[in-house]
């Protein structure tokens, strides 16, 4: 889905805000990844990739409900609901005051100790399948990439999957945010506020974090800032043994994500193919660039 796709889903759906405002037709591009996220007056209007999204969609818009009932800072859904619009689930969303500073990994750590200390909500959320895109992100790469590299990745997913299984944790299972990293945090005059609820999932609490772990090691995260956090949260995940195999599942589903945007963009290819070949060397270090 392109830009030009995702402001004819806005349009269809009604949501496309007034001439003469911000952006085209009113609507200002905010981010493009596995969703389009647009700003319209007041409002976020969030557009997702293809239809198999509907299901999560409409459980981040009842996870934001169940946050706001439990009293987590989080973003709010300003429609109940998810629709499917021309083959693309839409939710609507309160727009956020302005950032007052951009967030850091310290400010994460008490929302997640948060979340991490709620009992499960009145409906169902999922285990966190991190390796569940895997299959549709190489699919949409379709034959940009080399069939061996998917072979590759296919092979480390089944492999890191059925590890993962076995894992004995060292917290309680429960509630997780599920993409636990700072731009998912932020910073307004009230406070730090949870955004992009749509991985929330039911599993293991260590996945929240592993995900800064990784970013210290492959993202180049300040290894002071990742103290922060740790010293902040109360435990360093990096002293638990099954540490490798949730970075190890994040790391082939990292790989996978990008290859999605291979097709029209070869700076997404270039670290696509960085990525593979780092890992088929076994080298855990190698810088990595988000995208």
């Amino acid at each position: 889905m392109d830009e030009v796709r995702a402001r004819r889903v806005l349009a269809a759906a009604g949501l496309e805000g007034g001439k003469g405002s911000e952006g085209h037709g009113g609507a200002a591009l905010l981010a493009l990844g596995e969703n389009a996220v647009f700003a319209v007056g007041d409002l976020v209007v969030k557009v997702g990739r293809d239809a198999e999204l509907l299901e999560r969609a409409a459980r981040e818009v009842a996870v934001a409900s169940w946050l706001e009932d439990a009293g987590v800072p989080a973003v709010r859904a300003a429609r109940p609901d998810a629709r499917l619009v021309d083959g693309h689930p839409v939710t609507v969303w309160h727009r956020l005051p302005g950032a007052v500073r951009p967030p850091e990994p310290r400010d994460l750590a008490p929302l997640l100790l948060r979340v991490h200390a709620l009992p499960a909500p009145p409906f169902p959320l999922p285990p966190r399948d991190l390796l569940g895109g895997v299959e549709r992100w190489l699919r949409l790469a379709g034959d940009t990439i080399d069939p061996a590299d998917a072979a590759y990745l296919r092979a480390r997913r089944d492999g890191f999957a059925e590890a993962a299984a076995a894992l004995t944790p060292h917290l309680s299972r429960g509630p997780i945010h599920g993409d636990a990293l700072p731009r998912n945090v932020h910073i307004g005059p009230d406070g730090p506020v949870l955004v992009d609820l749509e991985t929330f999932s039911s599993d293991l609490r260590e996945h929240d974090l592993v995900v800064l772990a990784l970013s210290r090691d492959r993202y180049g995260l300040d290894p002071a800032a990742h103290d922060a956090f740790t010293e902040a949260y109360g435990w360093d995940v990096r002293d638990w043994d099954g540490c490798a195999v949730l970075r190890g599942a994040r790391e082939a589903a990292s790989c996978a994500w990008v290859a999605q945007h291979a097709p029209s963009n070869p700076k997404a290819l270039a670290e696509f193919r960085r990525r593979v070949a780092s890992l088929r060397d076994g080298d855990p270090e190698v810088r990595w660039y988000p995208f």
